[in-house]
C-alpha cells in the first residue's frame, strides 16, 4: 500500500529543507526525499565550510533570469533580515565579509542543523539514500516510486537543484521531471565558473596563482573584485561573477588599474622619465603580472623616450584589456547554473506550475541565478518559503 502525505519534496538542499520546514510547521504532513546519504551537502561545502548564508543587500537586481521580474515577489516577502533573525534565534554567530556577505563564525553544519531542527518542529519526515525511479500523476495525486516503495501526495516540490558540481551528485533530474509534466526549460549553462584561455592568451597561464584587484566587464555587467590567473585561464571573484553574463565567442574586458585616473602614464613619464613600463606597472600590481603586461604592451624604451600617443594607447589597453575565453571549466567547477525551469511556467507568488496544479519548483532548479556572495542561498530561502506557505 502506498504511503500518503500532504506534500513530497524532492531534494534536501537549502530550498527543499526551507520549504519542508515552513509547510510542516503549518500542519502539513511532509516527506523529503534525498538521494544523497545526508542532507545539505552543498550547504556544508559553501563559503569554505562557513556557509555564506545570505547577502544583506540581496534584491532582484542581483539575479539573472529570462524574466528579471519573477524573483521580486518571493524576495520581497522573505528577506535577508528574515533569515538572519532565524539564524540569531538559534544563537549562531555570524560576521559580515566584503560586499554584504554574511558567514557563520563557526561551521556550515550549524545552518544544516538549524534547518533540520526547523523541519523537526513541523514533524517533517526525511529519507536519505532515496533513489526516485518514477513519478506519475493520477487523479490529482503524485505517485513517487522510491527504493521499492510508493509514496503519494497532492503536492510535489522539485528542489533538486541544477547540474553544477556533479561530483556531489548534481544532475539535470529537475529538468527531466519538468519536461515530463510539460514545463519548458531554459537551456542550462555553467555559471560562477572559471573561464579558460587558448591561442596567444595561453601565455597568461605562465603566471598561474597570481591574483590582482581588477574590474571585469562583459556586455553591460561589471564587477570590481579580484581576478586570479590559473593553469587553465581565469578565475577569482570578479571572473566568476562575469562568467554568468559571458556568452561563448564573446570577449571580456579587464581593467587592470581600476584606481588609475586620467593620463596617469603621462604623469609617470613627466615625474620619472627614466622609468620603464615594467617598473611603473610593478608599483601597481604583482611583479609577474606587471612583467607579462609590459611585454604585451610593447613599450620597450624608458617612458621619457616613448611618445604620448603610445603611452595613451597603453593606458587604454590596461583599462580595457580584452580576453576572448575559449570556454569555461564546465559544470564540474560551476558553483551554480544559469537557466532551468522557465519562470513563465510558474506562479511568482507560490512557485506552483500554472499547467500542473500541485507541482512546484524552487531554488536552483528554476531559471533564477544569483551573483556570487550569498545571493543564491537567499533565493533558496525565499522561494522555499513561498512554496512552503502555499502547500
Amino acid at each position: 500500500m502506498p504511503e500518503n502525505y500532504d506534500a513530497i519534496i524532492l531534494g534536501a538542499g537549502a530550498a527543499g529543507l526551507m520549504c519542508a520546514a515552513r509547510a510542516g510547521q503549518q500542519g502539513k504532513r511532509v516527506l523529503v526525499l534525498e538521494k544523497a546519504e545526508k542532507p545539505g551537502k552543498k550547504i556544508l561545502i559553501s563559503g569554505g565550510g562557513r556557509c555564506n548564508f545570505t547577502n544583506i543587500g540581496a534584491g532582484p537586481a542581483n539575479y539573472l533570469s529570462s524574466n528579471p521580474h519573477f524573483a521580486k515577489s518571493a524576495l520581497a516577502r522573505y528577506t535577508p533580515r528574515d533569515f538572519l533573525e532565524l539564524v540569531e534565534s538559534y544563537g549562531i554567530g555570524w560576521h559580515e565579509k566584503t560586499l554584504g556577505q554574511l558567514f557563520c563564525d563557526g561551521s556550515s553544519k550549524q545552518i544544516v542543523e538549524m534547518l533540520l531542527e526547523e523541519c523537526a518542529k513541523g514533524d517533517v519526515e526525511l529519507r536519505c539514500n532515496a533513489d526516485v525511479t518514477a513519478i506519475e500523476l493520477e487523479e490529482g495525486r503524485f505517485a513517487v516510486m522510491t527504493s521499492g516503495q510508493i509514496v503519494t501526495a497532492p503536492s510535489l516540490v522539485i528542489a533538486t537543484g541544477g547540474p553544477s558540481i556533479p561530483k556531489m551528485g548534481a544532475t539535470g533530474f529537475a529538468y527531466d521531471l519538468a519536461r515530463q509534466f510539460g514545463l519548458k526549460v531554459v537551456e542550462p549553462r555553467p555559471a560562477l565558473v572559471p573561464l579558460t584561455l587558448g591561442g596567444e592568451e595561453v601565455l597568461f597561464r605562465e603566471i598561474s596563482g597570481v591574483s590582482a584587484p581588477v574590474v571585469a566587464n562583459a556586455g553591460k555587467a561589471s564587477f570590481p573584485e579580484a581576478a586570479l590567473f590559473t593553469h587553465r585561464g581565469l578565475s577569482g571573484p570578479s571572473i566568476l561573477q562575469i562568467s554568468s553574463y559571458w556568452k561563448p565567442g564573446e570577449a571580456i574586458a579587464i581593467d587592470f588599474l581600476p584606481d588609475a585616473g586620467g593620463d596617469w602614464l603621462l604623469g609617470a613619464k613627466r615625474d620619472n622619465p627614466r622609468a620603464t613600463m615594467r617598473s611603473v606597472l610593478r608599483d601597481a600590481m604583482p611583479d609577474r603580472l606587471a612583467d607579462i603586461l609590459a611585454e604585451k604592451l610593447g613599450v620597450e624604451t624608458e617612458l621619457g623616450n616613448a611618445s604620448d600617443k603610445a603611452l595613451r594607447r597603453a593606458q587604454e589597453q590596461l583599462k580595457r584589456w580584452s580576453f576572448r575565453p575559449s570556454g569555461t571549466e564546465g559544470f564540474a567547477k560551476a558553483e551554480v547554473t544559469v537557466g532551468g525551469i522557465a519562470t513563465t511556467e510558474l506562479s511568482s507568488k507560490t512557485m506552483e506550475a500554472k499547467k500542473t496544479p500541485g507541482l512546484y519548483a524552487i531554488g536552483e532548479a528554476v531559471d533564477v541565478t544569483g551573483w556570487l556572495g550569498g545571493y543564491n542561498f537567499q533565493w533558496a530561502w525565499a522561494s522555499g518559503v513561498a512554496a512552503g506557505e502555499a502547500l
